[in-house]
């Protein structure tokens, strides 16, 4: 299974709810994150991602690009809930590997704004 394969499946199996699985797949023992909204161990998102299922579990994540550079594995994302009025967040995953495992995760949210002058959009 190529890196890219790797990061997909742990976004999605998370993204489904099976946080403590994902984690136990696919992060090494040393994980660290990025997140600033949390301590940057292991546990700290592990506990902050089920909570959040939890909270929300009608959420749904459609990873669009997917690029993967060596150890570096990065996600273009649109994180939303299964509401067809919420407009959801375009959401970046930047994931650093060693031996198959991720080792440490970027995360870098957008909320997509409804009426946006962009014509392009977010993806």
């Amino acid at each position: 299974m190529s890196k890219k394969d790797l990061a997909v499946s742990f976004l999605k199996m998370a993204g489904l709810g099976d946080v403590r699985a994902a984690f136990d797949k696919f992060t090494a023992a040393k994980f660290i994150h990025h997140n600033q909204y949390f301590k940057g161990d292991r546990e700290s998102l592990l506990v902050a991602m089920e909570d959040a299922s939890r909270t929300s579990p009608n959420r749904a994540i459609d990873i669009k690009y997917v690029y993967e550079d060596g150890d570096t594995v990065i996600t273009h994302s649109h994180v939303s809930r299964m509401d067809p009025a919420a407009q959801g967040f375009a959401v970046v995953h930047i994931f650093r590997f060693e031996n198959d495992r991720v080792v440490e995760l970027w995360d870098l949210g957008q909320l997509i704004a409804k009426d946006s002058p962009n014509e392009n959009g977010l993806f």
